[in-house]
């Protein structure tokens, strides 16, 4: 899988290096320049022939620095261009001011002023260096005016600018994916709408960062290409393996990449669907989904069809005694039990149980509570080694709202939590996406999975994946992997059943991971069907999501 750096964790990594002196900050600063030249023209081809004209804005910092080697390398291939510096030359870091005096050998450097850009002739490429990773608070003024959209509105044309940015546009914290809020003040109620120019391509350098896949850093970045500028980095071989647990320090990126190479398929843990020859199905483990009453057994039944669908061995479907030949006239693989109450479900529930699903469709209440606290301590027999995996979802979270402490009391590191915003608000609400302030989502999340005790998994296009201890990771519905048609009712109760069905299995790995491949599979599914998918069809897209893992 591929790592998603903070910002102090690159500045960590390239200060070591140029410390151990493999490597000098002046080289990192040519390469980054030249690496992002080389991204840009194979992003445009049309513009590496010919003659064309290039704005750069250069910030106060090694970004800046960044910005001058640009400059340099596309007046080598005959470029006319305007160089803007937003700060004082003099007080640029060494790196960036030897490169501020290369480039005055050939060209000016104009202080960064709107009207000056005006100013200028249509550029072809316009070149955001000015804040790159790093930048927690808001953009000051005068460098909001000069990135505000309506600058290159000014031109004739302006469609047709290409927009490149340096690390990230300038404006966005990439450790947390958010554009900063100014301070508070008399007038709390306004409406923050910050100046930046949104780019169409951006070039990191040695590996993405947190903010380049959540938040809004998908939105503002466009494409993200990754620039390899000769850092070795630490060896990233046992946090990125796909199937083993995260680093506890270090977010990891949900994809079948492995040290930035595609990974043998046979490795995904979603191939362990692959059933040995000869054995029994309880040897792939028994899922059990509790569903609600009468016309409300669909979300049931989805969870419980795609938890066989994902490779569990049985599955079988328990649900209110009135409900019965409803769920039966729609049931034909999966198995089903009535069972009225808490007490029913514990007569029910055997040591061959492997995985248990509750909360799609199961109602709020106090009947709801009594199902969860009693799959919880579900005890798995004498399979002491493995504990029954619960998946809670839906209801099962919303039952507990009032008082989420009575129910983080009995959760364990087998229980994995599927909330949305709205059910995260309910059971974290001082985590919540209103009252997070400059915490980011993923460190958010991870602050939940250390009070519950147990996996939290906040969906949305960032879901974000944490289990107690710092272990994170991020699936990013976007660019190719977008899928605004998941966004469909049933899909959650679908994903919970897909992480029931693979964690059921004895062959499965560790549960986060198990939980990171069933959050691919869910978004793999709906690419591969594309637009007017309903939740009802990602179970029977499975097979063929499978048999593209089985090479």
């Amino acid at each position: 899988m591929t790592e998603l750096l903070t910002s102090a964790q690159m500045r960590a990594i390239e200060l070591a290096e140029i410390d151990s002196g493999v490597v000098t900050g002046l080289q990192l600063m040519e390469r980054a320049g030249r690496g992002a030249v080389a991204a840009a023209l194979a992003r445009w081809p049309e513009l590496a022939t010919g003659a064309h004209r290039a704005m750069i804005l250069c910030g106060p910092g090694n970004n800046g620095g960044d910005g001058f080697v640009i400059a340099r390398r596309l007046k080598d291939r005959g470029w006319d261009i305007d160089v803007f510096l937003f700060g004082d030359a003099e007080k640029l870091p060494p790196d960036a001011k030897i490169n501020h005096d290369l480039w005055t050998e050939q060209g000016t450097v104009t202080p960064l002023d709107h009207d000056a850009m005006r100013a200028c002739g249509k550029p072809d490429l316009f070149v955001d260096a000015v804040f790159g990773t790093g930048l927690t608070r808001p953009l000051p003024d005068a460098l909001a005016d000069a990135l505000d959209a309506e600058v290159m509105r000014k031109w004739r044309g302006s469609h047709k600018i290409r927009r490149l940015a340096i690390d990230c546009p300038s404006g966005l914290n990439l450790d947390t994916g958010m554009l900063p809020q100014p301070d508070k003040d008399e007038d709390e109620d306004a409406l923050f709408v910050p100046k930046m120019n949104c780019a169409d391509l951006t070039v990191a350098f040695h590996s993405l960062k947190l903010g380049h896949k959540i938040g809004m850093g998908p939105a503002v970045c466009g494409t993200v290409e990754v620039v390899d500028i000769g850092l070795t980095g630490e060896d990233a071989t046992e946090r990125s393996m796909i199937g083993l647990p995260p680093d506890r320090e270090r977010v990891r990126l949900i994809d079948p990449i492995f040290v930035q190479k595609p990974l043998p398929t046979r490795f995904w843990p979603g191939s362990c669907v692959a059933k040995e020859v000869g054995g029994h199905k309880y040897d792939f483990g028994h899922v059990m989904v509790l569903s609600g009453g009468p016309g409300r057994g669909g979300a049931g039944r989805m969870a419980a069809r795609t938890a066989l669908r994902a490779g569990a061995g049985l599955v079988t479907l328990l649900c209110p005694p009135d409900a019965l030949q409803e769920n039966a006239c729609h049931l034909n693989a999966v198995m089903l039990r009535p069972c009225a109450d808490a007490d029913a479900f514990r007569q029910i529930a055997d040591d061959r149980v492997t995985a248990l699903c509750l909360g799609p469709g199961m109602g709020v209440g106090p009947g709801t509570r009594a199902f969860v606290r009693a799959a919880l301590a579900h005890s798995g027999g004498d399979r002491a080694w493995r504990e029954t995996a619960i998946v809670l979802d839906a209801d099962a979270l919303i039952s507990f709202e009032e008082n989420p402490a009575t129910l983080f009391a009995d959760t364990h590191a087998r229980t994995v939590l599927t909330p949305h915003e709205g059910e995260f608000a309910r059971l974290f609400p001082d985590l919540s996406q209103a009252e997070r302030g400059d915490l980011s989502k993923v460190d958010a999340v991870r602050i939940a999975a250390d009070r519950a005790g147990c996996i939290v998994l906040l969906k949305g296009v960032d879901t974000v994946i944490a289990q107690p201890g710092g272990g994170a990771s991020v699936h990013s519905a976007t660019g190719p992997r977008s899928v605004p048609w998941l966004a469909t009712a049933g899909a959650g109760d679908v994903l919970a059943g897909l992480i029931a069905g693979l964690a059921a299995m004895p062959t499965s790995p560790d549960l986060f991971c198990v939980v990171e491949a069933a959050v691919w599979l869910h978004c793999e599914a709906a690419l591969q069907f594309g637009p007017g998918l309903i939740a009802e069809d990602l179970p029977d897209m499975l097979p063929k999501v499978f048999s593209t893992l089985a090479t």
